[in-house]
């Protein structure tokens, strides 16, 4: 835990992502950001500035070696997430890192035992798990509400323009896989967070629109979980106009659906009060939806897992999201492009 005085913040990282950050942390009372470095100094500049950040450096040593910042935000290309981590970690920062942590469980791995041997905090950003409904899902899993799950599915069928592809996006090194590393990643920790991680894994990727990139722009899995359950996983960038994510978990005593933050089946064999005003509460629609644009995302899922991070920081309160739980989606992602790969099924490591 620290004390009460508000908590610097530095950014390492200076492309689209790196606003959303700034903005939530301008947004968090207890936090304040200092400083931006990105190899971009003029991106840097620019971040800075438009945030009222008193630094701007090409230096990520100097950024992290600095007194008055105690987190560091990764914001740079996934595949390029361990190193300037391991720079932040050796100088003793939390960091608030955004998805995936990084693009491999290997790395994943090195981070998170490194964040251990210096005894800091990794907060990863995945903030569909705070959105209202997603939670009240969660809460209905953790009271027995389904029974035993039957099936368990991700679909996220978005739409990107060949224009996103141009840059690091869709490359094994930098994005780490295409579809599935990126976009559905998010469904795919809520996935796993509401029905737990499958046992075996069986993928299929293709690239049917972007054929230019190196990795999938769609994917489908089959997954099988260790008490019998099965379920499934899609994503895809190509199709058009790009839908809301969607969970859907299927039990015994009942099912439901989610799309992006709003729950559209909320049914179940034994009525509890409060079922009716779930099914007529309409979204949390703060998160907002980045099925066919990017940037059509908002900030209050970070400004939310900012706030998660200090109140943790502050009180030693439990993270929503820690690092351990962050490996879990990149460990299936991975199985599921090794399945593809080998055209075999595959266990999570």
């Amino acid at each position: 835990m620290t004390n009460s005085r508000e908590l610097g913040f530095g950014i390492i990282g200076s492309g689209m992502i790196a606003n959303y950050h700034a903005l939530a942390i301008s947004e968090c009372a207890g936090a304040r950001l200092v400083g931006v470095a990105s190899r971009n100094a003029a991106t840097a500049e620019t971040l800075a500035t438009k945030h009222g950040a008193a630094v701007h450096t090409t230096d990520i040593a100097a950024l992290v070696a600095r007194e008055d910042i105690q987190v560091i935000c990764i914001t740079t290309p996934s595949g390029a997430h361990l190193e300037p981590a391991l720079a932040a970690l050796r100088a003793g920062k939390h960091l608030v890192i955004e998805k995936p942590l990084e693009i491999t469980v290997e790395r994943v791995d090195e981070l998170l035992a490194a964040a251990a041997r210096a005894g800091v905090v990794v907060a990863p950003i995945f903030q569909a798990r705070f959105g209202a409904n997603a939670r009240l899902i969660k809460t209905a899993l953790e009271t027995g509400r389904f029974g035993r799950l039957v099936l368990a599915s991700a679909y996220v069928k978005w739409h990107r323009a060949t224009a996103y592809y141009q840059g690091w996006k869709g490359t094994k090194a930098l994005d780490g896989g295409g579809a599935t590393m990126n976009q559905g990643i998010h469904g795919i920790d809520l996935l796993q967070w509401f029905a737990g991680m499958p046992v075996e894994v069986f993928g299929r990727t293709t690239r049917r629109v972007h054929t230019g990139i190196e990795s999938e722009d769609t994917a489908v899995a089959t997954l099988r979980y260790a008490d019998g359950a099965l379920g499934t996983i899609e994503t895809s960038t190509a199709a058009w106009p790009g839908w809301s994510r969607r969970i859907e978990l299927c039990g015994e005593q009942g099912s439901v659906c989610l799309e992006d933050d709003t729950i559209t089946q909320w049914d179940f064999r034994t009525t509890q009060p409060g079922d009716e005003a779930i099914r007529h509460a309409g979204a949390d629609t703060a998160l907002g939806s980045g099925s066919s644009d990017p940037k059509a995302i908002s900030h209050q899922g970070h400004l939310r897992q900012i706030q998660d991070l200090v109140k943790r920081l502050r009180d030693g309160t439990p993270l929503g999201i820690d690092g351990l739980e962050a490996r879990k989606s990149v460990s299936l992602i991975c199985a599921l492009y090794a399945s593809a790969a080998s055209g075999q099924p595959v266990v999570p490591r």
